[in-house]
């Protein structure tokens, strides 16, 4: 399965956890605030926003790192072993960390958020079907993680870090319970302005072509119809056949425009366009998409409020040349 660390990488596996178990043993005291350790910059933010001043929140991945794609490092088990908990995306998004989060699990407490969500809410790896994951389409039994770009969807997720931070931080439930519920809300708020914006795009131009499926929740929760080059995973390889099917599709479509993301290569992408220019139908570079990961420190969108705004500022304009929302946290 695509998700899955590699055997031959059992050994470091092992050694990693070893490490976890010993550095935990000898580790000092906690400080008076509880050391939350959050695999992505989007799990963070969720963090931060429950959280607020009560947590000291340390992210494994830097803006701009592939989750997909990430290994862990001795550092990486050794900031693991010392946290009061740990925060991860879940539905195998870390597929190169799964074995890791597993089996320290048994010793820190950890909670995957997207693991949590209604099964009957989540979109299936290899086709549109929802529920267990084994529907039609979906023989690998996998779910497609990018659940954060539904924001509704996302907004069941800040009560279950409230729910995880009181057990680590008692004194601070009913704060955790409050900031949970105004963030909720906000999410929200957010999900009905997305369904006017994306509704503004002229409805034969509402398709959205990216570099990987990170985008299916997305297309799913405000109707935009959404093509990935590659798969859910960016561990996926894209052949010939994938990138003459997409130029197929933008030129017998006419679409104005496609986009790249931060997080991966814009290869595929670049492919597109030149397979569309050389069938005579020029097509514009949109503009880049945060996907996996957000933006960095004064980019705009360092939260995931700022970054479901800007992407679909991005795309109204790249589809349809319409500006006009700002906003967000």
């Amino acid at each position: 399965m695509i998700f899955d660390a590699p055997k031959s990488r059992f050994g470091l596996v092992a050694t990693l956890v070893l490490w976890v178990g010993v550095m935990r043993a000898g580790q000092s005291p906690a400080a008076d605030r509880p050391v939350v350790v959050a695999t992505t910059t989007v799990v963070a933010d969720l963090v931060r926003q429950v959280g607020g001043d009560r947590v000291e929140v340390d992210c494994l991945m830097a803006p701009g790192i592939d989750p997909h794609s990430y290994r862990a490092t001795p550092r990486d088990a050794d900031r693991l072993s010392r946290a009061d908990l740990v925060v991860a995306s879940g539905l195998h998004l870390e597929g190169r960390l799964a074995d890791l989060l597993s089996r320290l699990g048994r010793r820190v407490p950890l909670v995957a958020v997207g693991d949590k969500l209604p099964a009957e809410r989540l979109l299936g790896v290899d086709g549109e079907a929802a529920g267990s994951g084994r529907g039609p389409g979906d023989a690998s039994g996998l779910h497609d993680p990018h659940v954060w770009f539904d924001a509704k969807l996302w907004s069941l997720c800040p009560i279950m870090v409230a729910d995880a931070l009181a057990a680590v931080d008692p004194d601070g439930r009913a704060e955790h319970g409050v900031r949970a519920a105004e963030y909720a809300d906000r999410l929200r708020a957010l999900d009905q302005k997305i369904l006017e914006r994306i509704a503004t795009i002229p409805a034969r131009r509402r398709v959205l072509v990216t570099a990987h499926d990170a985008f299916r929740y997305f297309g799913r929760a405000y109707g935009i119809e959404v093509v990935g080059v590659q798969g859910t995973s960016t561990e996926s390889e894209a052949g010939l056949g994938d990138i003459n099917r997409l130029v197929d599709l933008v030129v017998s479509r006419g679409i104005p425009a496609v986009f790249v993301e931060t997080s991966v290569s814009d290869r595929n992408v670049s492919a597109i366009r030149e397979g569309a220019r050389s069938r005579g139908h020029e097509v514009a570079l949109g503009g880049r998409l945060y996907s996996d990961s957000l933006g960095a420190a004064g980019s705009g969108a360092e939260t995931l409020e700022q970054v479901l705004i800007a992407n679909v500022e991005t795309i109204v304009v790249g589809l349809s040349g319409k500006p006009g929302m700002t906003g967000g946290r």
